[in-house]
């Protein structure tokens, strides 16, 4: 042992040498205890919803800040519902909001004061209805909404449960959504069937597809199905925000939701108390942003490769230091 220490020259050598040694093998760590992070041992709740896609981000999250010792709490909840839970601080950071689906939520939960904008994920998105292009063999005109409203077409995409009316293939309950204002207000004799979760949506579909049987359902991109099948999106009169909320727009005077959904963004979100809290993870979550490439990459190796999703987060963050790495900083 005193060998070992005259051997580095001095007991101030030999704690410089410690000193060095821990910046090179802990950097991250290091950093990390400087700023007391984790501020808290308290548990961050952090939303897992019907979706593995937004499952996979928030498991890229969680298991991130877990590396600066944050202790974190994979919450179910309800992708509408959760907002209310994030502003009443039961839930921390929510799953992304999506402006397709969940746009004047979002909207009321930032104007409350309790629900943080954290800024959107960086991907682009559009959700609406989506056929294979062979529907258009059974409801020519497609992809003009009109097509839908012809009695032949009709016919082609109802099925027992749904008969005489067509049926549209909806996702899961939770997800929201406003196809039954829309039926009614545009006259399309369709009755909406919702799926039981997202991997019975893309099952139905798929399996649609493979037997050529006409079909309408709800898909969205960034998503691998639109991708791999040929196919298009049914165009409706353009969104407008006074066709939610002003029955005299558009071409039904007496009632709302006559347009498509609304493009836009994944919006990032979180309770307003938690910032004081976990600073340091609030500044993470900030700083994730993710490509849409790279996002439906992750959901076609959960969906089609059939790997677990918090699985197909820890092969991306073993994967991509160079991107995370400053999140931590």
């Amino acid at each position: 042992m005193l060998r070992s220490i005259r051997d580095l020259g001095s007991i101030r050598d030999l704690a410089a040498g410690a000193v060095m040694l821990g910046l090179a093998v802990g950097g991250i760590g290091m950093t990390a205890a400087k700023a007391g992070v984790p501020e808290s041992k308290d548990p961050i709740k952090v939303v897992m919803m019907g979706y593995s896609g937004d499952n996979i981000i928030m498991f890229i999250y969680g298991e991130l800040i877990k590396k600066l010792g944050y202790n974190v709490e994979y919450t179910p909840a309800d992708y509408i519902g959760q907002f209310t839970g994030v502003g009443a601080g039961d839930l921390h950071i929510a799953s992304p909001g999506w402006d397709t689906t969940a746009k004047a939520v979002l909207a009321d939960a930032f104007a409350s004061g309790n629900v943080l904008n954290m800024g959107d994920i960086g991907i682009a998105v559009n959700e609406d209805w989506w056929y294979p292009l062979y529907v258009k063999d059974d409801c020519p005109g497609l992809p003009d909404w009109k097509a839908l409203l012809e009695p032949d077409c009709v016919k082609a995409l109802s099925v027992p449960e749904t008969e005489p009316k067509a049926r549209f293939l909806s996702g899961p309950i939770e997800w929201g959504g406003t196809d039954p204002e829309r039926i009614a207000a545009m006259g399309l004799n369709f009755e909406v069937i919702n799926a039981g979760s997202d991997g019975a949506l893309t099952a139905d579909l798929v399996a649609a597809i493979k037997r050529k049987q006409p079909i309408v359902a709800w898909s969205w991109e960034p998503y691998w199905i639109p991708a791999l099948y040929p196919g298009e999106f049914v165009t409706w009169p353009e969104y407008d925000d006074a066709c939610y909320d002003d029955p005299s727009w558009g071409m039904n005077a007496d009632m709302t939701h006559d347009c498509g959904r609304p493009n836009g963004l994944m919006w990032k979100a979180a309770w307003a108390g938690g910032e004081a809290i976990w600073p340091k993870a609030y500044d993470v979550w900030r700083k994730f942003k993710l490509d849409a490439k790279t996002a439906g990459e992750l959901v076609y190796m959960s969906d089609v490769d059939g790997m677990d999703t918090k699985a197909v987060a820890e092969q991306w963050i073993a994967e991509n230091e160079s991107i995370w790495k400053a999140w931590l900083k």
